[in-house]
């Protein structure tokens, strides 16, 4: 059974940073795309960032430069590290993964999904 459990948001100020995590069981990382996405209130689920089984990074236009992520594949680990926060960033945050080869382009191609976590950032 696939479980991914994200954890590292919070609240903090505007052009403050934070590190999200997400941990795999039942899953390997690194095997297929990962990817983080987020929801704000009223909002669809966009992706935030993904990264392909070869290493290769996808950023979303609204946070490049900003967001980097990557992944711990002997921890089994997802992370999404976003410095100089705003307060449009503010959503619930998911990591979602692929059960085989293609991209992660949109979120009804991912196959497992994390519950999420929230961050809140303040002006």
């Amino acid at each position: 059974q696939v479980q991914l459990v994200e954890s590292g948001g919070g609240s903090v100020q505007s052009g403050g940073s934070l590190r999200l995590s997400c941990a795999a069981s039942g899953y390997t990382v690194g095997r297929y795309c990962m990817a983080w996405f987020r929801q704000a209130p009223g909002k669809e689920r966009e992706r935030v960032a993904a990264i392909s089984s070869d290493g290769s990074t996808t950023y979303s236009d609204s946070v490049k430069g900003r967001f980097t992520i990557s992944r711990d594949n002997a921890k089994n680990t997802l992370y999404l590290q976003m410095n100089s926060l705003k307060p449009e960033d503010t959503a619930m945050y998911y990591c979602a993964a692929r059960a085989y080869g293609g991209n992660c382009l949109y979120y009804d191609t991912m196959n497992y999904w994390g519950k999420g976590t929230l961050v809140t950032i303040s002006s």
